[in-house]
């Protein structure tokens, strides 16, 4: 069993002369090419804080069996089941992985398809999950026995407000003027967006959606863009929400790069201390060693060229409990503990679907960071992202057409949604836009 040779950062020449010179931060608008780079903020690193990151990362990059490098710059460790961050978890230690494949829900009844629909101008629509990634360009792949996880370095906790920080969506303030039953889980401290979401009373054991992929632009380093699904239960007003989310995600702090980026998430106390994005705590338990959360997707949508979508789905086994993921054509990639949960370890009473956009109004203006593809809702087909085939897990592990779906946008003159349904998309709708326009300053 081979294992890479492990430097200690304050050792390694090239962390050392981060101590003596300026951290550079990104903050122009070229963000959205990751080869054009602008950094131009300064603060100096200290060595206290580059042994206090080292340490951190020495606890959630595990020794790997094998390393693989992507063509994207990314490091993929392949790491073995039972070593990966999710059993550093107090309720996990003697937590047992879950061998029996649990039963992937199905449709109660098949979608009628048209002779000629949207659906045969997507591009990926008989893609294999694995050919999504990027790392997997090079041949190579995770030996049997072990997951892949993309490596965190010392420059990705930097660009991070803070160690506390890294890793973690910043907790979300107080709905804004809404209806009195629509989520607030995504509204205030600069969170926008365009989202469809289901009843509040409903009983839902998961939720599925194929997400149309989009590399939008983003303005500075500390916003994202991204499409995904929540899968919820708890009180919006208070510090109990349970939040399972997945989807695509353009994160320049988080990722380093403007690259659209396969990430998961969850929280069980209202995004206060629980959770984090992918595998960067404790938490998650990965059994698939192909697919790499956090890795690049590769391709993506162009206006008026080819289309791609990735399918996800989130599930509860009604045998074990344990919240399951899928991700494009039926590939499990691993589970959310029950036991990580309050409200959630019953059942969800929400499922929103949508995008999220940070505005953090760097120059006193909004944002000019792009939701989905950049085009309003109306735009349509080749021009605005979709989410097609919207459904619902229901007690009897199937899946049906969502129905009576409500839809948010906290400020269409900035980022807008339209619903529709069809026989071949079934529940779906566009949305999305530019950020700061002539109607949205």
């Amino acid at each position: 069993m081979g294992t890479a040779v492990r430097i200690r950062n304050r050792e390694n020449p090239l962390v050392l002369l981060l101590t003596f010179l300026p951290f550079f931060f990104l903050t122009s608008s070229q963000a959205h090419n990751p080869s054009n780079l602008n950094y131009t903020k300064y603060r100096q690193v200290s060595n206290l804080r580059l042994e206090r990151i080292e340490r951190h990362l020495e606890k959630i990059n595990k020794p790997p069996v094998l390393t693989i490098q992507s063509p994207d710059g990314d490091i993929i460790d392949c790491v073995h089941k039972r070593k990966q961050p999710a059993f550093d978890h107090p309720l996990l230690k003697n937590h047992k992985i879950q061998k029996v494949p649990p039963e992937i829900p199905k449709l109660k009844t098949a979608v009628k398809t048209d002779a000629i629909s949207r659906e045969d101008m997507v591009s990926n629509s008989s893609k294999n999950a694995v050919d999504w990634q990027l790392w997997h360009q090079n041949g190579q792949r995770c030996p049997k026995g072990t997951v892949p996880l993309r490596r965190s370095k010392v420059h990705d906790v930097l660009r991070a407000k803070s160690l506390y920080d890294f890793g973690k969506k910043k907790r979300h303030g107080f709905p804004l003027a809404r209806r009195v039953d629509a989520p607030d889980v995504v509204s205030g401290n600069g969170h926008e967006h365009a989202i469809a979401y289901t009843g509040g009373s409903e009983e839902i054991y998961g939720a599925k959606a194929t997400i149309n992929v989009w590399d939008p632009s983003i303005e500075v380093v500390n916003e994202f863009s991204l499409s995904q699904i929540w899968v919820l239960s708890g009180s919006f007003d208070g510090s109990d929400l349970n939040s399972i989310e997945a989807g695509w995600q353009v994160s320049p702090e988080l990722y380093g790069d403007s690259r659209p980026r396969l990430f998961t998430y969850w929280t069980s106390d209202s995004y206060q201390a629980t959770g984090c994005y992918n595998l960067l705590c404790a938490g998650f338990v990965q059994t698939n060693s192909r697919i790499a959360i956090g890795a690049a997707i590769s391709p993506v949508s162009s206006v008026e060229g080819n289309q791609y979508d990735v399918t996800i789905l989130i599930w509860k086994d009604p045998k074990l409990g344990n919240w399951w993921m899928v991700f494009g054509d039926n590939t499990l990639v691993g589970y959310w503990p029950t036991e990580l949960f309050t409200h959630l370890a019953d059942r969800a009473t929400m499922v929103e679907w949508g995008g999220e956009v940070v505005n953090s109004r760097a120059n006193g203006e909004h944002t000019s960071t792009q939701m989905g593809s950049g085009h309003f809702a109306d735009d349509g087909f080749r021009k605005a992202s979709y989410f097609r085939n919207l459904e619902i897990v229901d007690s009897d592990n199937s899946l049906s057409s969502a129905q009576d779906i409500s839809i948010l946008a906290e400020n269409t003159n900035c980022y807008d949604i339209k619903s529709a349904y069809s026989s071949e998309w079934g529940t779906h709708f566009y949305y999305g836009g530019p950020g700061r326009n002539p109607q949205c300053t």
